[in-house]
């Protein structure tokens, strides 16, 4: 459990935060999967809600809310690699096939229960992620996603790099 709080708190890229991610998946459920790639995109907030990421169904692409993750990043910046782990994990999770949210909402919580431990943080916020960020919830100047997503959404280099060990 120390190796994965200690890997986490080293991190300091996305493609890094992915890695373990993926090392920590594959430890507590066998289950693995290679060639993902990671966009940003403003998704904007809505009023009492916003989305952190989504996986595109059937794609090899996990789209992540750089509006959200920006805002996490200034105002909290400590728990930066915390949300990012806990938000990249539940998309990873769909990407395996769980598709049903509440069903990979409870293997993201027991994932981390088995990679940190019952009162760590990142099991914390793998419950409840929106208790930890109440600025996004209520944050009005981001009230509406904004239009023309894919125009604007740009690829993480160096994501999912541990799978393509012919690619350096």
């Amino acid at each position: 459990m120390a190796d994965f709080a200690a890997r986490l708190s080293a991190a300091r890229e996305l493609p890094e935060i992915f890695e373990l991610v993926k090392d920590g998946v594959l430890k507590a459920t066998g289950k693995h999967r290679a060639g993902l790639m990671l966009g940003l995109a403003e998704m904007g907030l809505g009023r009492g809600f916003w989305i952190g990421a989504f996986y595109g169904v059937g794609t090899n692409m996990i789209i992540m809310n750089e509006t959200a993750l920006r805002i996490v990043k200034k105002t909290r910046p400590k728990l930066s690699n915390v949300y990012s782990f806990v938000i990249l994990m539940h998309e990873y999770l769909h990407s395996l096939g769980n598709l049903e949210e509440a069903n990979t909402r409870a293997e993201t919580v027991d994932v981390c229960v088995a990679l940190f431990g019952e009162g760590h943080l990142v099991t914390e916020m793998a419950r409840d992620t929106g208790k930890f960020f109440p600025e996004l919830r209520y944050a009005s100047v981001y009230a509406s996603p904004m239009p023309g997503l894919a125009e604007k959404m740009h690829f993480v280099k160096g994501f999912d790099q541990g799978s393509v060990d012919y690619i350096r």
